[in-house]
């Protein structure tokens, strides 16, 4: 197959503010993020030829998206792939401009989660809490906390090691998303209070989770030739890889909850399309998907970025944290910054774009060098995932 690596760029991004957007629609958010993304790329709504949105929830997608941005009778594509549809919105804005079809086009993802009464164990899809199923067989962070069980006893953590490690996960995500404007939960917590937190599924307790969020983020993108004419520093697409398992792990006595195999098969892909041997080596900046801390240590491991059952030497050798090998999560990742279901995977390659310009919202953030980055994100749960993984970086 051949390889999509530096055939498209993206020249303006844009993302709202995260958090209980209780005061704005969907149609608000929706401006707020393609019109920083408009002004970013130096356009305007009508010089747009296409657009791809991304949304789990919103039955109108495409509906939301044509109407405030004024798309008037031109193509709009809802797309839907669980916790990866922002990246589902990016691959097929894409593919589009590949296909030569149109020239400039927009992809954007937007989740309104607070109006629909999401919860954690997903009431929202009609479930309560005397049956919190969500139609998988038990809740999702019941489904996380067996990961994170599996993996102490697998790689030999004490109870009291595995908690820490995972307080220590938190703590690194609510120290990067304090300093971020754009972050959902913008406050610094410390071990002791992620230890004393309240249980929702033990291990996981209150600090462990991720919250409920709106928002939305946007990127306007061209094909590479054309980049210049918007701007110097643009970004380009280096890969892009998606994986959807079996998922039989529900039913399998032997399932290994320590080892998200969608994620392999993503990440491969995309590294094959990027041309990357080594990640840990060649990437500068990782965003991923951290619904509940036991997955970021697992994705961690999954995407090649650290030997598996190593990721408590790594974390407490630093090598995650902003000043170390390879920052994972600096925008505060899902945990701090927010997850809208459909906004997480372009939200995730904005706080990457901006690295890359040199351009992060607030300069104790910004890396001192950064080329190459990867945003992952995994809907479903151990034993049932579809996995996006998407990689940018400098042309």
């Amino acid at each position: 197959m051949e390889s999509i690596k530096d055939k498209v760029a993206i020249v303006g991004m844009g993302c709202t503010q995260f958090g209980e957007r209780w005061d704005t629609s969907p149609e608000d958010l929706v401006i707020e993020a393609a019109y920083e993304a408009f002004a970013d790329a130096g356009v305007e709504s009508k010089d747009i030829h296409a657009a791809w949105v991304g949304t789990f929830l919103g039955v109108t997608g495409s509906g939301t998206v044509a109407t405030p941005l004024k798309l008037d009778y031109k193509p709009v594509t809802r797309v839907e792939n669980a916790c990866g549809t922002g990246h589902e919105a990016l691959r097929g804005a894409c593919y589009g401009l590949l296909s030569k079809q149109y020239d400039l086009v927009l992809a954007i993802g937007f989740e309104k989660l607070k109006d629909a009464g999401f919860g954690g164990l997903g009431t929202a899809l009609g479930v309560d809490k005397w049956h919190p199923t969500w139609g998988y067989g038990t809740s999702a962070p019941g489904r996380y906390a067996l990961a994170a069980t599996k993996y102490f006893s697998k790689y030999g953590l004490s109870r009291d090691e595995g908690k820490r490690v995972l307080a220590m996960i938190s703590v690194k995500s609510h120290h990067n998303g304090a300093r971020n404007p754009k972050a959902h939960l913008r406050r610094e917590i410390t071990i002791e209070q992620v230890l004393k937190a309240p249980m929702i599924a033990w291990p996981l307790g209150l600090f462990d989770c991720c919250g409920v969020t709106d928002g939305a983020a946007a990127a306007v993108m061209c094909r590479s030739e054309d980049a210049k004419s918007f701007r110097k520093d643009y970004v380009t697409i280096k890969g892009f890889g998606l994986a959807a398992g079996p998922g039989m792990g529900k039913v399998m006595q032997g399932y290994d909850f320590t080892w998200w195999d969608e994620t392999e098969h993503a990440c491969r892909q995309a590294y094959e399309q990027a041309g990357i041997k080594n990640p840990r080596k060649e990437l500068d900046v990782v965003e991923l998907h951290d619904c509940f801390s036991i997955a970021e240590l697992i994705a961690t491991e999954s995407l090649s970025l650290c030997e598996r059952g190593n990721y408590k030497k790594d974390i407490e050798a630093g090598t995650f944290n902003q000043e170390g090998e390879i920052p994972i999560n600096l925008s505060g990742g899902l945990k701090s910054f927010g997850h809208p279901i459909g906004a997480s995977g372009c939200r995730e390659t904005y706080e990457i774009y901006k690295q890359i310009q040199g351009k992060a919202q607030d300069p104790s953030r910004q890396l001192k060098s950064c080329k190459l980055g990867l945003a992952h994100n995994q809907g479903g749960h151990p034993g049932k995932f579809v996995c996006a993984v998407t990689i940018v970086g400098e042309p």
